[in-house]
C-alpha cells in the first residue's frame, strides 16, 4: 500500500496544480476586458525565400483637388495628340504600305522612264485611297501624318516628293506646307522627341489590330 501511495501522490499533486490553473485561467479571462479589435484576422505574405510576413489590406483613400492649369492644358494637348494619332494611324500605315512597295520595285531600276511608269502605276492608287480623306484632315492632324508616314517609311515626306516627283515639286510642296506651319522635312524620333506620339502609335496599332 505505500508503494501504491507513493505513486499516487504525485498523481494527486499534479492533478491539483492542473485544477488550480483552470480556475486561476477562467478568473483571469473574467476579469479582463475584451474588446472587438482583440482578435483581428492577420493575412500572411510568404517571401521568396519562404518567410511568412504578416500583411493587411488598408481601405482605399481617395484625394481629390483642384486640377492645376498646367495640368489641365498637358491633359488637353495629350488628347488633341492622341486623336490625331489614332485618326491619322490607318492613314499612315496605307500609305506606307504603298510607298514601301514602289521603293521595292525602284530597287535596280536607272532608267528614268521605267521609274516614272513604275510611280504612275501607284500614285493613282494613292490619290483614289487618301485624296478625299486627306482633305478632311486638320492642319494639325497633317503634320501628325507626315510623323507617322515617316515613322513607316524612314523618309520625310519631302524626301518622297523628290525621289517621286522631282525637286522642283517638292520644294512647292514644302513652300505650301509652311504656309500653314508645318514642315514636309519633319524627322521622326520615337525614342525621345516624338516619345508620345510612338506611344500613341503602338497603342493605335494595337486598337487596330495591326
Amino acid at each position: 500500500m505505500k508503494a501504491v501511495s507513493k505513486i499516487m501522490s504525485p498523481l494527486i499533486l499534479i492533478g491539483t496544480l492542473l485544477i488550480v490553473r483552470d480556475t486561476s485561467a477562467q478568473q483571469l479571462s473574467s476579469s479582463l476586458q475584451i474588446g472587438p479589435y482583440d482578435s483581428i484576422r492577420v493575412e500572411l505574405t510568404f517571401t521568396e525565400s519562404g518567410i511568412p510576413v504578416p500583411t493587411s489590406e488598408l481601405e482605399p483613400l481617395y484625394l481629390f483637388a483642384q486640377m492645376t492649369a498646367k495640368w489641365r492644358k498637358y491633359y488637353q494637348a495629350w488628347g488633341r495628340l492622341k486623336n490625331a494619332v489614332y485618326v491619322t494611324y490607318p492613314y499612315a500605315k496605307a500609305a506606307g504600305s504603298v510607298i514601301n512597295q514602289i521603293n521595292q520595285e525602284l530597287v535596280g531600276v536607272t532608267n528614268k522612264r521605267k521609274r516614272k511608269k513604275i510611280i504612275k502605276s501607284h500614285e493613282k492608287e494613292l490619290k483614289d485611297k487618301f485624296s478625299s480623306k486627306l482633305r478632311n484632315l486638320s492642319v494639325y492632324q497633317g503634320k501628325v501624318l507626315m510623323k507617322l508616314i515617316n515613322r513607316e517609311t524612314g523618309n520625310s515626306c519631302y524626301e518622297i516628293i523628290d525621289e517621286y516627283k522631282g525637286d522642283f515639286s517638292a520644294v512647292v510642296y514644302q513652300g505650301v506646307a509652311r504656309i500653314f506651319g508645318s514642315s514636309l522635312k519633319q524627322s521622326y524620333d520615337g525614342a525621345r522627341d516624338d516619345r508620345s506620339i510612338e506611344i500613341l502609335a503602338q497603342q493605335a496599332a494595337s486598337y487596330y489590330g495591326y
